[in-house]
């Protein structure tokens, strides 16, 4: 990306009305957790069972305690820190210039870089809830716990709020997310495959509604269905570039 490149990007970002960004694993590599294909992702972990089954609704009601093993061992990153490209955003954002994150991370990284307004597509490991009573449960009981995690009112399974293969996105997250992909002048995405429907899919409603006023830019190491709808497509890491878009106060 040569500076004439990224003088031109400040210039649109620092001029947007409504900014959006979407962001998939990739954005979240650089803080230690590996994204589902990469070298140490779920794809590359040797088991009987691929991850579309661990980490399914069929899976916790059929094998509970083996779906917590392996939810506990691959999805928890407690240690886990925002990266430059989290603070960027919150950055973003604060400036008033950045209207919401919308990404498919259940890692809460954004809201720890300082990202307000977040659409957590596939829910948040932060949270967990009662399968039978539907309480809320401590933030850190099923990563504390052994087994199947108890609640502690009604002794039911308490499950993590995400959303597991199987289960339908939270429908109201997804439209306001696609309301705000309609409004954006300016989409950015980053460290997404962009090959996971639904969530996929509010790229195209971004894409359908360009009316050369629109500036669509991708972030990501890996070729993307989208990229020949791209007006730029970057080949770099998310922690990398996002900080360099800034514009200068």
């Amino acid at each position: 990306m040569t500076e004439e490149v990224l003088k031109e990007l400040r210039k649109r970002i620092r001029e947007s009305e409504h900014m959006v960004f979407f962001g998939g694993a990739g954005m979240s590599t650089a803080s230690g957790i590996p994204d589902f294909r990469g070298q140490a992702g779920l794809y590359t972990v040797s088991e009987e069972e691929s991850p579309e089954y661990l980490l399914s609704d069929e899976c916790l009601r059929r094998e509970p305690e083996r779906f917590f093993r392996y939810y506990r061992e691959h999805m928890l990153y407690p240690d886990a820190k925002p990266n430059p490209g989290h603070y960027a955003l919150a950055e973003l954002e604060r400036r008033g210039i950045l209207k919401a994150v919308v990404t498919q991370n259940i890692d809460g990284l954004h809201q720890a870089a300082g990202s307000r307004h977040v659409l957590e597509l596939h829910g948040t490991v932060a949270r967990s809830y009662c399968i039978k009573c539907g309480r809320r449960a401590e933030k850190d009981l099923i990563a504390e716990t052994k087994g199947v995690p108890r609640c502690e009112l009604c002794g039911g399974t308490v499950r993590p709020d995400v959303v597991l293969y199987g289960e339908f996105l939270p429908s109201g997250v997804f439209d306001e997310a696609r309301r705000e992909m309609e409004e954006a002048d300016f989409l950015l995405v980053a460290g997404s495959s962009l090959t996971v429907n639904p969530a996929a899919s509010l790229v195209w409603r971004f894409g359908k509604r360009r009316d050369g006023q629109k500036t669509l830019v991708i972030v990501n190491c890996d070729e993307t269905p989208y990229d020949g709808e791209a007006d730029l497509v970057i080949r770099e890491s998310a922690a990398e570039v996002l900080p360099a878009l800034v514009p200068e106060e």
